[in-house]
């Protein structure tokens, strides 16, 4: 019945979040026409939390990856900036990503069991 999922990113900056994606994450693309890369994720899970207070219903995106000091320090030679510091939690160690033209996006090693592995 559901054959993949499809996220978006609204970015003020287009064009500089997409070369990051390309370039620096090295995410293979298509060209869907004019431009417009579609990019291919990696394996993808999906948790669904209650909300917390005023926050409300909203979305978030993570990448993941196997190992987080190592992605950190080779994205760091890419020229990425991260905010803030490495946070422990009992799901997985987690920091937050600057995304040029595109905000801000957290990066994860998870500690929990992924159902794609």
């Amino acid at each position: 019945m559901i054959t993949g999922a499809h996220a978006i990113l609204y970015a003020k900056k287009a064009e500089a979040t997409r070369e990051f994606f390309r370039d620096v994450l090295e995410m293979p693309s298509v060209d869907a026409g004019g431009g417009w890369l579609i990019f291919a994720l990696p394996p993808a899970e999906l948790g669904v939390h209650p909300t917390m207070g005023k926050s409300g219903e909203r979305h978030e995106l993570f990448l993941t990856c196997d190992n987080l000091d190592s992605t950190v320090a080779a994205l760091k030679k890419k020229g990425v900036k991260f905010k803030g510091k490495v946070h422990d939690q009992p799901w997985g160690t987690l920091i937050t990503m600057k995304v040029p033209g595109g905000g801000e996006m957290g990066l994860y090693q998870p500690k929990h069991p992924s159902p794609t592995r």
